[in-house]
């Protein structure tokens, strides 16, 4: 392994060497057009290409130089490395509140995602991301472990005048919170009586708290004291799919609000 180490450190500890073999990898150039590239100087880029061809990394060819099928490997390699570093990064102030074990993707597809925290000017500032994300959305479904009032309020005003179709699918442990909150109950009686919306309760427990508008896919994020933490969204293709295969999952064991429960709790 520690040849293998050596060699990774010899590539990361120059930019130069990176963009040369990145480019070796996608065609032949001369030197002079990789000079151009890395606007390094010749002698520079004489000594990458001598270093390169030590390792059997490139090849020389009538004039020009272009990698090999294992210089290609090694680039390749080299750019997933640095794609999953700049994931990791993005994502390291918030990894410990992501429920892992829940999120059935890779988390690179998170590498373009928006990252949203709270702060001492916008402290509720995840929620406003979802808030601003359905008020801008056709349709809106949701599974999660609880209501956020702000949301469904949101949810109410849209779907009964038709700008918006809805769909929920609940822990059973939110009636808990029905019980403590009669704005949510009005808002959720309002929800229940128009022809857009479709609210379940779900008896497994649901750990996430995930919406999806339109296209965009949105977590909400807390601690184990149920603090707010952070938000994460994308559009991601991979999440998406992970996200309407989990809702239909949700869903299908679910069965729908009883409007009757409300008068109840």
């Amino acid at each position: 392994m520690e040849e293998e180490l050596a060699d990774i450190e010899f590539l990361a500890l120059s930019t130069n060497r990176v963009t040369v073999l990145t480019v070796l990898s996608e065609g032949a150039r001369t030197r002079r057009e990789l000079a151009d590239a890395t606007d390094a100087s010749q002698a520079t880029i004489g000594r990458i290409l001598h270093d390169f061809e030590e390792r059997s990394w490139i090849e020389r060819d009538d004039g020009e130089y272009v990698a090999t099928p294992t210089g290609t490997l090694v680039a390749d390699g080299f750019a997933e490395m640095l794609d999953i570093f700049e994931v990791e990064a993005k994502l390291r102030d918030v990894v410990e509140y992501l429920p892992a074990d829940a999120l059935d993707f890779d988390l690179r597809n998170l590498a373009a995602a928006t990252i949203t925290v709270p702060s001492q000017t916008r402290p509720n500032a995840p929620v406003q991301r979802v808030l601003d994300l359905i008020r801008d959305a056709d349709d809106v479904r949701v599974f999660s472990h609880a209501f956020n009032v702000q949301s469904l309020t949101v949810v109410e005003e849209r779907t009964t005048t038709g700008e918006q179709t809805f769909q929920g699918v609940f822990s059973r442990n939110v009636l808990d919170a029905l019980a403590e909150d009669s704005r949510l109950r009005r808002r959720l009686a309002s929800l229940l009586e128009t022809d857009g919306a479709d609210v379940r309760i779900c008896e497994e427990e649901i750990p996430l708290a995930v919406t999806i508008a339109d296209d965009v896919v949105h977590l909400l994020l807390r601690d184990e004291n149920g603090v707010l933490q952070a938000s994460v969204d994308t559009d991601d293709p991979a999440v998406k799919q992970w996200a309407d295969e989990t809702f239909a999952r949700y869903r299908d064991a679910a069965t729908p609000l009883d409007p009757g429960t409300l008068e109840e709790v």
